[in-house]
């Protein structure tokens, strides 16, 4: 026998509804171009994908703490949801980033691991705990990753294929250790200033990759 809360549930697709929700699912649109740009070797326009997933991540959540007449289960799905949008943009993409700029060697397989498999813990770990202190992350934040990233690959053309394979495999790795690290970070995105900056940012890399397409 269904109860009256089984008739109130919402429907699965009502939540698309949501602002925030779509603002996060425009970022995981940005993402999947990002992988698909990766897999076929196009990396400028992949860059592109990256960074403006970081920037709907952004939105999504100050839209979100601002938005009126949002319910706590509203505000626990689009938590649930960036959770589960946050590993494929921040884990997945950048170890099938390194995969196809790696040819798709089996040695790079090690590094590609240890970057998801520190995004899965990393995310894991703050869905447990939350902010240190209620102000802080413990460890690197995941989306710090894509923004270093893109700003590593500038460096892509400018020293030869060998090199800046060494350098994203050692980028990518070490970004995974600071993930899973002891370190307190702020949370940047709760600074309207950083919000300029990353605004500022995006265009920046958007720019720049985009002449080189």
């Amino acid at each position: 026998m269904s109860t009256s809360h089984d008739s109130k549930q919402p429907t699965i697709l009502s939540y698309v509804r949501d602002i925030p929700n779509l603002l996060s699912l425009s970022g995981l649109a940005c993402t999947v171009l990002a992988i698909y740009f990766s897999f076929t070797g196009l990396y400028a326009a992949a860059m592109i994908g990256m960074v403006w997933a970081v920037a709907f991540d952004w939105a999504d959540g100050l839209v979100a703490r601002r938005l009126k007449g949002r319910t706590p289960t509203d505000a626990k799905f689009g938590g649930q949801l960036d959770v589960v949008i946050d590993i494929v943009s921040y884990g997945v993409t950048p170890a099938i980033l390194l995969l196809s700029y790696g040819n798709f060697e089996p040695e790079f397989l090690i590094g590609a691991f240890i970057m998801m498999a520190a995004a899965a813990i990393r995310l894991s770990y703050f869905s447990t705990y939350g902010l240190a202190g209620g102000t802080k992350y413990t460890g690197l934040a995941l989306d710090n990753n894509s923004l270093i990233l893109v700003a590593v690959f500038l460096l892509h053309g400018v020293v030869s294929h060998e090199i800046f394979t060494i350098i994203l495999y050692i980028s990518g790795v070490g970004l995974a250790i600071l993930n899973v690290s002891e370190i307190k970070t702020p949370k940047l995105s709760g600074n309207p200033r950083n919000v300029y900056l990353l605004g500022a940012y995006t265009l920046g890399i958007t720019l720049w990759y985009a002449i080189q397409l």
